[in-house]
This record gives structure tokens, sequence and C-alpha cells, in this order.
């Protein structure tokens, strides 16, 4: 089942452009880790980051033409690069050195999705995860599958075995524990699984499986492909929050490289609707996607962003 745009109702509520949040919010010990490790600051990696895009106008013609495939102003992917590679892996200097990685994927039939021999297949059988199957848009299905993880495997013991506390794409889907994200644009292999229909109905690119994670990898490693998975993520994340939270999200940048960031819009949704249906009962004035410190960071830097397109 495809996500398909929805016209703005009248108890959608806009959610404008800019912070909520006076000062960023606390930036991810992680981010400043990575960063750390890298020997740079989040300065120079934002600085790296606009200077490659500001220099290949090939790249930015086709990030607009993507995004107007998907139907979002493109400054909602131009967010999400940027705020992945500021926070999290900086950029390569050069475009061509991501083509050169994709192929050295595409090469590896060794590659499996699995942790200690338990595949990711085998994952997703166990019973837990049945209520999963109850949807039937591919990405709440993915979106399902993390949050169980999170609430019933990570960390914990289940069925006599100690399940590792990370995050799912982090324990099940990363080659050799190379990585969790990749490619420009950082994009994690849930993420791409969990959008493959769409990008598939869109852009004709073929239909990602568990089953063969070199194609995976090579797909979110390319540029020429990634960043129809970058997109299609914002699309599913601006739809999921009208549909389901009753917001119109389309027009804040830094709210969708936020859910861009964090993943699971649709559980993210959920939980909004739901405090917001007890503070209506309450009399209260309801509760607004709030930004993170990617986000922020991304809406702080909207105008110069803009000047890229």
């Amino acid at each position: 089942m495809l996500v398909q745009p929805v016209a703005v109702a009248a108890d959608v509520i806009v959610v404008p452009p800019g912070n909520q949040f006076k000062k960023q919010p606390r930036i991810y010990s992680g981010s400043r880790a990575l960063t750390m490790m890298g020997g740079g600051t989040f300065k120079t990696k934002y600085q790296k980051v606009y200077r490659l895009l500001a220099s290949d106008p090939n790249l930015i013609a086709r990030i607009k033409k993507v995004s107007a495939l998907y139907g979002i102003d493109p400054i909602h992917v131009i967010g999400a690069i940027v705020g992945e590679h500021t926070y999290n892996i900086d950029t390569y200097d050069t475009l061509q050195t991501y083509y050169v990685k994709a192929m050295q994927y595409v090469s590896n039939d060794s590659l499996v999705f699995a942790n200690r021999g338990d595949t990711a297949a085998e994952l997703f059988a166990r019973p837990q995860f049945a209520k999963c199957n109850q949807y039937k848009m591919n990405y709440e299905v993915w979106d399902c599958r993390q949050t169980t993880w999170e609430n019933v495997f990570m960390g914990r013991f289940v069925d006599g075995k100690k399940y590792p506390r990370d995050r799912l794409h982090r324990v099940y889907f990363g080659p050799a524990f190379a990585g969790q994200t990749f490619g420009f644009g950082q994009l994690s292999p849930v993420a791409a699984l969990a959008v493959t229909d769409i990008v598939h109905a869109k852009s004709g690119l073929p239909l990602l499986t568990i089953d063969n994670a070199p194609e995976v990898y090579q797909n979110i490693m390319n540029p020429e492909t990634s960043l129809h998975y970058v997109a299609a993520n914002i699309r599913v994340s601006i739809d999921l929050y009208k549909s389901i939270a009753g917001f119109d999200i389309s027009q804040n940048p830094g709210i969708t490289a936020t859910l861009y960031n964090l993943g699971n819009a649709a559980t993210r949704a959920r939980i909004l609707r739901a405090e917001n249906q007890k503070r209506a009962k309450a009399g209260k004035p309801p509760m607004y996607p709030q930004e993170n410190f990617y986000g922020w960071f991304v809406n702080d830097k909207e105008a110069e962003l803009r000047k890229l397109l």
C-alpha cells in the first residue's frame, strides 16, 4: 500500500516554519563522540557538506528532480543530508568516492543481514513480531518491527537468549559491524527497506529485500539511487503525521529532519495523537511536533540552505 499525498483538512494543524525552542536542544552524545573521533567540529562538518552541495550543480538538480517526483519541497532533502553529515558521519570530499564504495558492496556476496548467525528473517519470524503483519503499509510494518525490537528484545533475555542493547539496524543490519548508516544522506538499510515499495513505484528501482543485502547496500551507497530513499522517507513522514497526528509538517524542514534522524514516524505520530487527545480532554492546547537538536539546526540554517536551491 503506497502513501499518497493528503490534502489539508479543516482539522489538520499546519506547523509553520521555524523552531519552537529558542535554544538548540541538547546534542546527542553519540554525535559528539563521532565528531571528536573524526577530529572535526560540527561547524567544520557543516561547512564541508555545504561546500560539497554548493560545488555540484548536477547534484542539486538531481535533488530537485527527485523531490518533485515525491511531491516534496527539496529543502527537506537538503536538510536531511546536511543534518546527517553535520551530526553523524562526515561527507567524503567528492561524490565519486560513494560510487566506488557502492560497487564494493555489489561484489560482496558474503554480506547478510544477521547477528551472530541469527538472520533478520529468522528474528522477524518470532511470535513477538506477528502483530506487525497486521499493517498493509510496508513502512508501518518496519516501524512496528523497530518498536517491537526496542520494547521486547533490546538489551533483554528472550527465550533464553540475551540480545544486544542497541538499535535494530546496528545489531542486524551492519555489514561486519563496519557501520550503521551509509552513503550520501546516511541511510540505514532499515530506512531503505521501509520505503522500497514507494521508491519502486515512483522510480522503477528494484524492490529491496532482506534476503539480498548487497543490493540494499548498493542502492543506499550510490548517490544516484540513495536520494530516492531519502525523499521517500520524508514523504512518508509528512503523510503519516497528517493522517495520524493531524499535523501538516510539510512547511517545516526541521521537523522532517528530526523524523529522518529518529525514524519510527508512525509510532511517534501515534504517541503525539494520544498525548493531544489527553490534552484536549483537559482543556489544554495541542502539543506541536517538536524539533530535536538536529532538526533545530536545520531550521536555524534554513535561509542559508535555501540558497543552494
